[in-house]
């Protein structure tokens, strides 16, 4: 039940009325290219925090969807990935990304942009794809080696000059790793450095443009215990730079983001078990609400929050049970998916859209076909835009309910377990319920399963997601 109520109190605080502004509506997802239409936008947070409001809690034994309770919109961002230059979709795999069900592009992901000059014809090149996959994008301007007229010289070239309309801008790539960069040089590099260049950076590319909204900070892991070896690969190290970061600049940055790769936990233990696995999709709830806790704390005011990167590792380990490109690490960013949509989480980039080299497990398609993810994906853009009230008291057992602009009810229900379980699904406004089902589990890709009436007990396979649509 932990998990549970520490979701309810975080959703409560966030979505369900208590008079903070949505971030986003369904209409703000764009799929138009972007040089003519607008893309989502933020409200302005409140200066003082709202007490929670209570909502109802679970019902023991079954999972439970209350479809008159709305608990606000669900950010159309949350769908979203990586590229870069060095990370071209092949020919043959085009109508995969364009059909993937992204719906924003950070770019140029990762590293590489902080080591090289990003190009004007780049640029383009990538607005092009941007806009036939109908993706927003989330633009990173060059720091470590860079200056603040080059970052403002990107911002004139691409909403001035180009009108591209870019809305969201990071400034760098995961600051708390340059150090080891400019030891060779004989600087250091250390957070009150970063957190000073990241203003000058700001205040430069807003001067351009007043309307951009920048995200940050950007750094490498973080999660909801910083004790080095628990829960995240390098201690509080990153915990330091995420507090210092909104006490120097949290009245400046629009978004609050970090990364989040939880495995492998130290750099010798190598791949983890499925139960190591499954147990850490349980503990994103305590992520978001840690990271609310410490924008309140530090700047005292609601800031979006934003997961740029994650998977479920960030080595270069492939066809295990539990590597990225596995079924089971499918099924994990499902669920985890699934928590960042009940925590109001505002942006989510999972890595990377297409793999590449060594890292040819971390990716929703690859050279030839698309990798399990694709189809967590797949069963996401069936879901709903209007986030409904579910429980479950499983943990290895996850719901998530929505209604879609269509006016139908969708369910997402998550089998993290390695063995199949059997619930009824209990509807408060309705007792015999029809639904087309749709299941992603290891012998069926994202199939639909035909009508199936949901007015008894269900059984959900083994590391599978079930979705059903209600008319």
């Amino acid at each position: 039940m932990t998990r549970i109520w520490l979701g309810l109190i975080l959703l409560s605080l966030f979505l369900s009325g208590c008079g903070i502004a949505p971030l986003s509506t369904p209409e703000t997802v764009a799929k138009t290219p972007q040089a003519t239409t607008a893309v989502a936008t933020i409200v302005a947070p409140p200066t003082l925090l709202p007490d929670p409001t209570l909502i109802p809690t679970a019902v023991p034994g079954m999972l439970y969807v209350d479809p008159t309770t709305s608990l606000g919109p669900i950010s159309p961002l949350v769908y979203g990935s990586n590229y870069g230059p060095w990370l071209s979709v092949s020919l043959e795999m085009l109508p995969a990304a364009y059909d993937s069900g992204v719906t924003i592009l950070r770019f140029p992901a990762g590293s590489w942009g902080d080591h090289n000059d990003l190009q004007k014809f780049q640029i383009d090149s990538f607005m092009d794809f941007a806009n036939k996959m109908g993706a927003t994008v989330l633009f990173s301007v060059r720091l470590l080696g860079g200056t603040p007229q080059q970052a403002a010289e990107m911002v004139r070239y691409t909403n001035i000059e180009k009108k591209y309309n870019i809305q969201y801008w990071n400034i760098g790539n995961e600051p708390t790793l340059y150090n080891s960069e400019v030891k060779g040089r004989g600087e250091t590099y250390d957070v009150n450095r970063f957190n000073q260049e990241w203003r000058d950076f700001a205040e430069a590319m807003k001067k351009v443009d007043p309307s951009i909204k920048l995200v940050g900070p950007e750094i490498n892991q973080f999660s909801y215990d910083a004790s080095p070896g628990v829960t995240t690969n390098f201690g509080e190290w990153d915990e330091t730079w995420f507090i210092e970061f909104l006490k120097a600049n949290g009245d400046f940055v629009d978004v609050v983001s970090f990364h989040r790769y939880p495995f492998p936990r130290s750099r010798t233990s190598g791949r983890p078990a499925m139960d190591e696995m499954r147990l850490n999709a349980q503990e994103w709830d305590r992520i978001f609400i840690h990271a609310r806790d410490l924008i309140h704390q530090y700047t005292g005011r609601e800031l979006p929050i934003a997961v740029t990167e994650f998977n479920s590792a960030y080595d270069k380990s492939v066809g295990g049970d539990t590597t990225p490109d596995s079924h089971y690490s499918a099924i994990w960013m499902a669920d985890v998916l699934g928590s960042m949509i009940k925590n109001g989480v505002f942006m989510a980039n999972e890595w990377a859209l297409t793999a590449k080299g060594g890292y040819g497990g971390l990716g929703l398609i690859g050279q030839s076909d698309v990798l399990p993810s694709y189809y967590t994906y797949q069963m996401y853009r069936k879901f709903g835009n209007e986030l409904i009230y579910s429980s479950s008291d499983d943990p290895d057992l996850s719901i998530y309910a929505a209604r879609r602009a269509d006016g139908a009810l969708t369910v997402i229900v998550v089998n993290m377990a390695l063995e199949e379980k059997t619930k009824s699904i209990r509807f408060v406004d309705r007792t015999e319920v029809e639904a087309e089902m749709w299941l992603f589990d290891p012998t069926h890709k994202a199939e639909n399963m035909g009508d199936v009436q949901l007015s008894s007990e269900m059984s959900f396979p083994t590391q599978s997601v079930t979705l059903f649509i209600i008319s």
